[in-house]
């Protein structure tokens, strides 16, 4: 899973693409995953997250910033590619310490995504129905900035280690 990651991270480094091409593959990437079904539960979970996080992301910025650039919808969701790579990455590296401070290190990131809001959606049913769901291996808001949640996540980890 961890490679899956890394190869997506890297692949997007090293491509120049045009206006939504970055979203479109995201969301694609995510739909395939999510749609396998070889692909472990886990991982189908993760791209359904990713999916419904991309498709509120377009709706709301259809809604709320109609003047909004193609840029601005595939900087977001590259934005969040990272921050769930980082997620993975960070939980993979501690998943041998003690409970207490795994759950210290998912919080650093659920508060991130809680406190970087970008359409500041009331409907808080729809927005933390990841965050709130116990059971979730992604408990982060929909309404995300993801460039700013992604920075400070990178920042306070760097408080927590």
């Amino acid at each position: 899973m961890r490679k899956i990651f890394l190869f997506l991270m890297l692949s997007f480094f090293s491509m120049s693409m045009n206006a939504q091409e970055v979203y479109k593959a995201i969301r694609s990437k995510a739909m395939e995953e999510r749609s396998n079904p070889l692909s472990s539960t886990v991982l189908r979970k993760y791209n359904q997250f990713k999916v419904d996080a991309l498709d509120y992301m377009a709706i709301k910025m259809r809604e709320q910033m109609p003047d909004s650039t193609a840029q601005m919808l595939d900087d977001q969701a590259y934005a969040m590619s990272m921050f769930l790579n980082l997620y993975t990455k960070t939980i993979l590296e501690h998943r041998t310490d003690p409970g207490a401070y795994q759950v210290k290190i998912i919080k650093v990131f659920m508060d991130a995504s809680y406190n970087n809001p970008l359409f500041r959606d009331t409907d808080k049913d729809l927005v933390l129905s990841y965050y709130s769901d116990g059971e979730s291996m992604t408990r982060f808001s929909l309404d995300t900035n993801w460039p700013q949640a992604l920075l400070a996540a990178e920042a306070e980890l760097k408080k927590v280690k």
